[in-house]
């Protein structure tokens, strides 16, 4: 018997009233679960760049997210395809750092440490 079942038992007895073990809640979310899986699996990573690709649009804005499309996160650096050389230019030299600082506000500092804009 494990600890607490005695504790239980020896609680009824003391009191002279029959009571039933009730058993801890050990549930997860299945959100938690499956990111342990992954971690476990050597796929954490992988992870993180599927979120980070899919907050593209909530970071960047509409009119940019319909002209770019990030392709991957590959060790810090995220790579973008961006369709037309003004977009190119002013997400280069314009928005960039604040791009990348949301993203870390958002995901961590290590997570994008760089954006590589190509045209494509």
């Amino acid at each position: 018997m494990k600890p607490a079942q005695l504790r239980a038992r020896a609680l009824a007895e003391w009191r002279g009233l029959p009571a039933e073990y009730v058993r801890p809640d050990r549930t997860t979310s299945a959100a938690d679960a499956v990111r342990k899986v992954m971690e476990s699996l050597g796929l954490g990573s992988r992870l993180k760049s599927d979120e980070v690709v899919a907050a593209w649009r909530e970071v960047v804005g509409d009119f940019f997210a319909k002209h770019s499309a990030p392709q991957q996160l590959k060790d810090g650096v995220l790579y973008v395809a961006v369709l037309q050389p003004t977009v190119h230019f002013e997400l280069e030299r314009v928005w960039k750092r604040d791009i990348i600082a949301k993203f870390k506000e958002r995901f961590g500092a290590r997570t994008v440490r760089e954006i590589k804009f190509r045209l494509g």
